[in-house]
């Protein structure tokens, strides 16, 4: 009877097993897990929650490079600054999130090659003296905290500056300059002009500035060392080579997207 129920365990145990690898993505005979992918899901349209789920072109983008490089995806929403914790602790495998490659940035993190061409835009009421970025010189300002405009306002007019206001989210910043709080919003250029183009009763401008806003590129952001970025880095390739980068960009921004600019940044 024990012979019996031995044997019983044993084929069981073995069936579990094969049910397991039966789960299992296998490339070349290596185990492709599923990544874990951070996001703020504040920043339309580049990755927002819509009904409880995780939406945008970003999401969209990540999603189809970690298919190209043949493992699972699992996205979550973890805020701006949780971000990068994740990744400098490695408790997420990938974040995407409009990420500036920066040199402060590429000291701490690893970043796959650029996805995305980017500049920073004034946001303002129509009929705003505000022309140039010149004209922010005693206004009062919102960015949102941590990202490249807050440095590039810094850098104009001081980092003790008592008029830029920091908020957590592009949508808190844009909300305060409905209220009044500010003068104007800086904001990556995408995010100001879909928000100008879906929100036409609140009567803002975008401001264009390419004297005071260099280009910038987004990548996808990796713990310093990952093993991961070389095969994300040939998926993004992938991804931009084939087609279907420019699908998504058309579906989400409704233009054709200069993809030779990203393949010569490669």
């Amino acid at each position: 009877m024990k012979k019996l129920k031995l044997v019983s365990t044993v084929l069981m145990v073995a069936f579990l097993l094969l049910l397991s690898a039966c789960g299992t993505s296998k490339s070349g005979g290596e185990e492709k897990k599923t990544l874990r992918v951070v996001t703020d899901a504040a920043y339309a349209p580049f990755e927002y929650q819509d009904k409880g789920e995780i939406v945008g072109f970003d999401i969209d983008f990540v999603k189809a490079v970690i298919k190209e490089a043949g493992y699972g995806v699992k996205v979550e929403h973890v805020g701006w600054d949780p971000i990068f914790v994740e990744i400098e602790g490695k408790t997420a495998d990938v974040a995407v999130s409009s990420i500036t490659i920066t040199p402060e940035r590429q000291e701490s993190y690893d970043f796959t090659v650029p996805y995305f061409l980017s500049k920073n835009e004034i946001l303002v009421p129509k009929g705003s003296t505000i022309k140039s970025a010149k004209d922010l010189d005693g206004k009062k300002i919102a960015v949102q905290n941590g990202t490249t405009a807050q440095t590039i306002v810094e850098n104009l007019y001081g980092k003790n500056n008592d008029k830029l206001k920091k908020f957590e989210n592009n949508n808190l910043a844009i909300l305060e300059l409905k209220n009044g709080g500010v003068d104007a919003v800086v904001a990556d250029n995408t995010v100001v002009e879909t928000y100008v183009k879906n929100n036409p009763k609140d009567n803002f401008e975008f401001i264009e500035d390419d004297t005071a806003f260099e280009k910038e590129f987004y990548g996808l952001l990796l713990p310093k060392g990952s093993k991961l970025k070389a095969d994300l880095d040939k998926a993004v390739k992938k991804v931009i080579d084939n087609g279907t980068y420019a699908k998504l960009y058309k579906k989400w921004f409704d233009v054709e997207p200069d993809v030779q600019i990203l393949k010569d940044q490669q």
